[in-house]
């Protein structure tokens, strides 16, 4: 049976938003998720050049059935950071009216931040599946980040959000939870389960493939174990292709030296 996922990754002022500054330098992920069969997509943390990205979904015969939303931060829904006005999901949905999956205990904060109604979000809690065509998405929550980050794993590739950092941990204490509730990140055991694709071309520096890539865990930054770190490095090097997360802090919450320069 021919594979029926379409899976793309997108690097924020490389391949949409181009000459955004801020998108630039914040170095956001963009997933699309879909069925190549039916030609349904869903879209990762759209933020930025919404057009753009809805640009490539048409350019490849795919037709937009949702959005997913790992966490409530401006650079992955829209909203207002460091002095600018971000587009997001409120832009999708003045173009294609669909609805905007959430974890249930991040809906609040992304209807604040985005302005948009709370009928148009649809709240999810860990274990969920959700379907594009013929290709089921899995929620998992991961509290920390955020209180309602929410990773997804979809055919054993996991899209992290800021879940998951490149090149370690990240901010798992940002939410102010206590450290009993940060304990739903994947474990090793569900990392091992991951395996690699074909891909047709190799990464940049931060890991980004062009489409179907190699690698398997996708997001832009990250709170994991440092046992769950080293099982990442290992997968990387087995399978020589980089991993497909992010670098960094979080610069959501920790504003940049400089915009542009």
């Amino acid at each position: 049976m021919p594979e029926r996922l379409y899976f793309r990754q997108l690097l924020s002022g490389r391949d949409f938003a181009v000459g955004d500054p801020l998108a630039t330098q914040m170095v956001n992920f963009v997933y699309l998720i879909g069925d190549d069969e039916t030609r349904e997509a869903l879209v990762v943390d759209p933020a930025y050049g919404v057009e753009d990205i809805l640009d490539v979904l048409e350019g490849d015969g795919m037709r937009l059935a949702g959005v997913l939303a790992t966490h409530h931060h401006p650079d992955h829904v829209g909203g207002s950071m460091m002095g600018y006005s971000i587009e997001g999901i409120r832009s999708v949905l003045e173009r294609r009216p669909v609805p905007i999956h959430v974890h249930r205990e991040e809906a609040e904060w992304v209807r604040r931040v985005t302005g948009v109604s709370a009928t148009d979000l649809v709240a999810h809690d860990s274990g969920d599946r959700l379907k594009v065509g013929d290709v089921d998405v899995e929620v998992l929550h991961t509290p920390g980040h955020t209180p309602g980050s929410q990773c997804f794993l979809v055919e054993e590739r996991l899209v992290a959000g800021d879940t998951l950092f490149l090149q370690g941990c990240g901010q798992p204490g940002q939410a102010g939870l206590p450290p009993r509730r940060r304990g739903g990140v994947p474990g090793p055991p569900l990392l091992a389960r991951l395996r690699s694709h074909p891909g047709c071309g190799q990464g940049d520096e931060h890991g980004v493939q062009a489409r179907r890539p190699p690698a398997v865990v996708g997001g832009l930054r990250g709170h994991v174990s440092g046992r769950l770190t080293r099982r990442v490095k290992a997968l990387r090097s087995a399978h020589h292709a980089p991993i497909s997360s992010g670098t960094g802090r979080c610069r959501a919450c920790s504003p940049p030296a400089s915009v542009g320069g």
